[in-house]
């Protein structure tokens, strides 16, 4: 059993949580201003962690027949057959469900919009064969992240949740096409859909800087709609020289450090941002 468990580990890449799940609490401490009822910190943080392992069980099982081709993907336990196509069904379904009862025990608006966030989490692993611009699909998905903190925690959706859904939107999607550039070649012969696919290495390149430069903005914007002060900005500079770096790494006749900007990187600007908006509510300058 707990080899099996750290099969599905591998399967969702369960430590890439990390990026979604600092989000999720800088959503909650804006919107509470301090810190959460208890029981319900713990319904949405289950919420985010199902939802998560939902999507990445629903993208491994449609992107089969595509790993199964790809050189980069051959020892992946869904191609090795480690972990069976109908064993990443019923994870997804599985972790779906968790989804839809923790909205339940939120409260009922949630209940009724969690199904928005499963469909969302099928369409793009399918969009990928409709769609060049499926990363900001992928991005939906994070922009309903915050919107979802405030309709569990308040019933409503502040303003500040969308500036802070649609910088998570674009900076995930910026991320996304970096993770694409590595599969250019090999998407273009299968007919997987891409911005670096469609538009080459380069072009897909700018792409990810406006991306992450409208990440930037709307971070700002939320700031000044969440009544954030010093600190929070402050940080803001930091993390965005953090953004800055990354794409220093990815060059379009290089791209051996692809590793290091996507999961690392990434991994930095999720936590930091979270520890900015804790110490500004709590330090408040």
């Amino acid at each position: 059993m707990i080899n099996k468990l750290k099969l599905y580990a591998q399967l969702v890449k369960f430590e890439h949580t990390i990026f979604a799940l600092p989000f999720v609490l800088a959503a909650v401490f804006i919107v509470e201003r301090g810190i959460p009822p208890v029981e319900k910190l713990f319904w949405i943080l289950i919420a985010a962690v199902s939802g998560r392992t939902a999507g990445m069980a629903f993208n491994r099982f449609f992107d089969l027949p595509f790993d199964r081709l790809n050189p980069r993907t051959k020892n992946w336990v869904s191609v090795t057959g480690a972990v069976k196509a109908g064993e990443i069904l019923f994870l997804a379904v599985i972790s779906s469900a968790v989804l839809v009862f923790s909205a339940y025990k939120l409260n009922k608006l949630a209940f009724y919009l969690s199904p928005v966030a499963i469909l969302l989490l099928i369409i793009y692993p399918l969009g990928k064969r409709f769609t060049n611009f499926v990363h900001l699909i992928l991005g939906a998905v994070y922009f309903i992240i915050p919107i979802a903190v405030s309709v569990a925690l308040k019933g409503q959706v502040e303003i500040s949740t969308v500036f802070l859904g649609l910088g998570m939107a674009f900076w995930v999607a910026g991320f996304d096409i970096f993770y694409a550039l590595q599969d250019v070649e090999f998407d273009r012969k299968v007919g997987v859909h891409s911005i670096p696919a469609k538009f080459g290495v380069k072009k897909a390149i700018f792409f990810a800087r406006f991306f992450h430069l409208l990440t930037f903005v709307f971070l700002v914007l939320t700031g000044y709609f969440a009544g954030l002060g010093y600190i929070y900005y402050a940080g803001l500079m930091i993390l965005t020289g953090f953004l800055i770096y990354e794409h220093t790494l990815i060059k379009e006749d290089d791209l051996s450090k692809i590793n290091v900007a996507f999961f690392t990187i990434n991994g930095y600007i999720s936590i930091m941002y979270m520890i900015v908006v804790i110490l500004d509510i709590f330090l408040k300058i």
